[in-house]
């Protein structure tokens, strides 16, 4: 890693604990998306881990990750974009050369509705109020809006089959723009939700952007 401060430096991080493989990055941030990709795939490869699930809503961060991936290993890495319609009605922000690159590379890409948005945020828009899938996204933002994301692409990618049921995963999610946080995480279907469990924190901003 480098030196200095730089993204992906020691001076960008502080471990949880010595020797421990966890750490804080020190805010939000795409500039960590390096170091939190590599962070994840040296953990991957230190407990055998082979589903890799990442956030990428127009696959830049995903593409990082495929030009990282390890040479010679059995890696199934699967990107989530936004669903259709995110940012405005019939638009994805995924571009299709950029899907087909990721199909040309043997990559999964998953684009599906959210799992904590849906029909409820229907509901939200036109009467108001927040549901129960809202009052999980914001339960999990406490930890910071990647682990919301990481915990919710988990359960997306079991629930379409992408990634295998029973077995540990690493989900990497960002906060707007590129990654900042990868957790090790064992999933559940989304009907059993609250059945999943967070391993591990491999890294995380310490401090949101506003704070």
């Amino acid at each position: 890693m480098q030196e200095g401060g730089k993204p992906g430096g020691r001076g960008a991080y502080r471990r949880i604990c010595e020797g421990g493989n966890g750490m804080y990055w020190e805010k939000e941030g795409p500039e960590y998306t390096r170091g939190t990709i590599e962070r994840a795939f040296a953990r991957a490869g230190e407990l055998g881990i082979e589903d890799i699930v990442i956030a990428s809503k127009t696959g830049a961060s995903g593409m990082i990750a495929a030009e990282m991936l390890p040479d010679g290993g059995n890696t199934n890495l699967v990107v989530v974009s936004h669903h259709t319609g995110f940012k405005s009605p019939g638009e994805q922000e995924m571009a299709a050369e950029t899907a087909s690159r990721f199909e040309s590379m043997g990559i999964k890409v998953l684009t599906t509705t959210h799992l904590f948005g849906g029909v409820e945020r229907a509901v939200s828009k036109k009467f108001g109020g927040l549901y129960p899938g809202g009052l999980i996204s914001e339960t999990l933002r406490m930890f910071g809006q990647g682990t919301k994301v990481c915990a919710e692409i988990a359960t997306m990618a079991l629930d379409a089959g992408l990634i295998q049921y029973g077995r540990e995963i690493i989900a990497i999610g960002g906060s707007g723009h590129g990654v900042d946080t990868a957790l090790v995480l064992m999933p559940a279907h989304a009907r059993d939700f609250f059945d999943g469990r967070v391993l591990e924190v491999i890294c995380k901003p310490r401090t949101s952007r506003g704070a």
